[in-house]
């Protein structure tokens, strides 16, 4: 760990007030070595992380860390408060802060001792030695394991690249865990198993969103609890070093599970039938003996999770701590995700269609009926027809999948079927959004119902479907089915009724849609009214300006950087510049994550420009009255947009404004990315030169 901390990288005299202070404070330390290239960026990445989840840890610890695009080599910063600093720690504020850097391709060396450090700090002795330290010198040699604490010989050899496979015998238990120990080690022993009376055996899995420090830190907490309760404890750290799969046969000879997780437990159908407790990372670090006491008496009461599924969709890439509300946003996303492709072939071959053979192609006959091969209405007829059937599909897809995300396969057969009930009652998209939630909720309520093991082989394939596809049926055609559909005719009278000022304000607060996540929910809530919009075989004037103003607007973020880049290259780094070039090409082709990695970068400067230039274009498009059959495809698509002309102005104006205002805003900065060195070396030089190579 020699070269990831020195003493100039420790303040023993932190003055900052707030979490916020204390990360810049240290981190302008790492910026003055060289060791992090964008002051502003990595600590937005900082923030990031804290804002999934507070690093602060019982006992006056304070673990603010990330991995960065920004931070050119793993380093760690250490910084003591005398006053103690709010992490969000239960116990009250930290006067131990560790600021944790590593690169976003940090590789497995690296990261095993950032993993080893953060074992090391669940050692009272190591924590106490860090207290009294009297020079920074020393408390980094403390820190690398040159230096062991007082009565801790073996805690500094658990520092180095050795110590994250294993624990040391004397390291301290985490704070609760001897409160515990005693009852969790007389549950233990009541709960015995196996020849002998052996001792109760426990695995574990631990994992954080960032996966350096928590994860390690629980695992350590967890094995100490156990070695005093005498319960044998065995962890699989799922963290940024990637994770070695616990030998099956140690599963298999467990007596319970334990997993701390804040992200999803990868492979967690390894662990089902067995006596399981479930909780956030936090627990396993600050009540390890609690853990244990629970889950051995769980096993001594014969308590087992299923053998089941290993999560829906929606859990298998989320957070075990989100709310209900982040959970439906994940399962409408879910839906939309899966319809868009439908949208994007449907819309595409309808526009070709009408392109090719005129508008009045939708009046044509079947060309099962009619088609001659050397007639350009022939194969515009065959292009909108072959649409048409691909926009049928829009509704169920929606509705299946969304029922996917709430409740895995179980859900896409009433999912599907409420889906097509709506487009039967004419209920169109909200119906089938509706029909999503309610199949979803059907079948997670079924699958809660404790079946008969007999019966079990026989709920996916007959029960579930038959039972949930009735209920949905009967909602949606004798219960919901009309009011929705009501509601869907009130917002299409609506939109058709959308003149003047009415509009333009409507192509504004789109285009501040499609630019404020670029990508993300928030843009695809506007890009999925905008398609629900002309998913219909002759859509109305009003939907195609929206779908017009919606495409322009998602164009101007990627576009408008790729001009940036190349008006003032010197405001950004080599790495961004080169983002610019590819940004010109997704830009053109209508897709808006291609302005992320400037977004990441710099939000604060690039999202708020990226959405003035996306409410000026939404805007003038829907002014202009252009339209557009098409959901997708950029300037590729330009001969099927009405006004064109008008159209491409509107693009070019919110381009430009973008891109002046990122100018202007970066120009503002003290210095440039341009004088900051894009490779290890040469940042180590500059900041040699300059006490702050980046400024706010």
């Amino acid at each position: 760990m020699s070269d990831m901390i020195t003493a100039d990288l420790v303040d023993l005299d932190l003055s900052a007030d707030t979490k916020e202070a204390a990360a810049r404070a240290l981190a302008e330390r790492m910026v003055a070595q060289g060791r992090v290239i964008d002051l502003e960026g990595f600590l937005a990445d900082v923030a990031a992380r804290e804002a999934q989840m507070p690093t602060g840890l019982d006992g006056g610890i304070g673990i603010p860390h990330c991995r960065s695009a920004h931070v050119t080599e793993p380093t760690l910063a250490f910084g003591r408060s005398a006053a103690g600093i709010d992490f969000g720690a239960a116990d009250g504020p930290a006067d131990l802060i560790f600021l944790i850097a590593a690169p976003a391709g940090a590789d497995d060396a690296h990261l095993t001792i950032l993993s080893a450090l953060a074992r090391q700090l669940m050692n009272t002795e190591f924590t106490d030695a860090l207290r009294s330290v009297g020079d920074a010198g020393t408390a980094a040699a403390l820190i690398r394991g040159d230096e062991a604490p007082a009565g801790a010989e073996g805690a500094a050899e658990s520092a180095g690249a050795q110590g994250a496979a294993s624990a040391p015998e004397n390291t301290a238990a985490a704070p609760g865990a001897a409160s515990a120990g005693a009852a969790a080690g007389s549950t233990a022993q009541g709960a015995t198993s196996g020849a002998g009376g052996r001792p109760f055996r426990v695995v574990a899995v631990t994992s954080c969103p960032t996966g350096i420090a928590h994860t390690y830190m629980a695992a350590e907490s967890l094995e100490s609890a156990g070695r005093e309760a005498g319960v044998e404890v065995v962890v699989e750290t799922q963290g940024s070093a990637g994770f070695t799969r616990l030998d099956p046969a140690v599963i298999a000879a467990a007596d319970g599970v334990i997993f701390a997780h804040d992200v999803p437990v990868r492979d967690k159908d390894r662990f089902a039938g067995k006596p399981t407790v479930d909780v956030g990372v936090k627990a396993g670090i600050n009540r390890p003996a609690e853990l244990i006491a629970e889950v051995c008496g769980r096993a001594e009461r014969g308590e087992a999770t299923a053998s089941a599924a290993p999560g829906t969709p929606v859990e298998r890439a989320g957070d075990s701590t989100e709310g209900y509300g982040t959970k439906l946003r994940k399962w409408l996303m879910s839906g939309v995700s899966y319809m868009v492709p439908f949208v994007a072939a449907g819309g595409l071959l309808i526009a070709l269609g009408f392109a090719i053979g005129g508008y009045k192609i939708n009046k044509a006959p079947s060309v099962m009926d009619h088609f001659v091969w050397t007639q350009t209405d022939s194969w515009g007829a065959l292009f909108f027809q072959i649409g048409v059937v691909s926009f049928g599909f829009l509704v169920p897809v929606l509705a299946g999948y969304i029922a996917y995300g709430m409740a895995d396969r179980p859900g896409l057969v009433p999912g599907f079927v409420g889906g097509s009930i709506a487009l039967t009652i004419n209920a169109g998209f909200l119906g089938g959004l509706a029909a999503g939630l309610i199949a979803g909720g059907v079948v997670m309520a079924i699958q809660k119902v404790d079946i008969p093991g007999a019966l079990r082989g026989i709920m996916p394939v007959v029960v579930i479907p038959l039972i949930s596809s009735a209920i949905v049926g009967f909602l949606m055609f004798v219960v919901i089915g009309k009011p929705i559909a009501s509601a869907q005719r009130g917002m299409t009278d609506w939109l058709n009724g959308l003149t003047g000022t009415n509009a333009v304000l409507l192509g504004a607060l789109l285009g501040l849609m499609m630019c404020f996540d670029l990508g993300g929910p928030v843009n695809k809530v506007a890009y999925t009214f905008a398609t629900a919009g002309i998913a219909v075989a002759d859509p109305s004037d009003s939907a195609m300006k929206i779908m017009a103003a919606v495409m322009a607007a998602g164009m101007v973020p990627p576009l408008a950087m790729a001009l940036a880049t190349t008006v003032r290259g010197r405001l950004f780094t080599r790495t961004e510049r080169e983002n610019g070039k590819a940004a010109w090409v997704l830009g053109a082709s209508f897709i808006s994550e291609g302005a992320i990695p400037f977004a990441a970068a710099d939000p604060l400067r690039v999202i708020p420009s990226a959405m003035v230039g996306g409410a000026i274009t939404g805007a003038l498009s829907m002014g202009f009255g252009a339209t557009l059959r098409a959901p997708h495809g950029g300037i590729f698509v330009v001969p099927l947009i009405g006004n064109p002309f008008l159209y491409l102005i509107a693009v070019a104006a919110g381009v430009c404004a973008t891109a002046a205002l990122v100018i202007v805003l970066k120009g503002m900065r003290k210095q440039t990315p341009e004088t900051t060195a894009t490779d290890p070396a040469s940042a180590a030089t500059g900041a040699k030169e300059t006490k702050h190579p980046v400024a706010a």
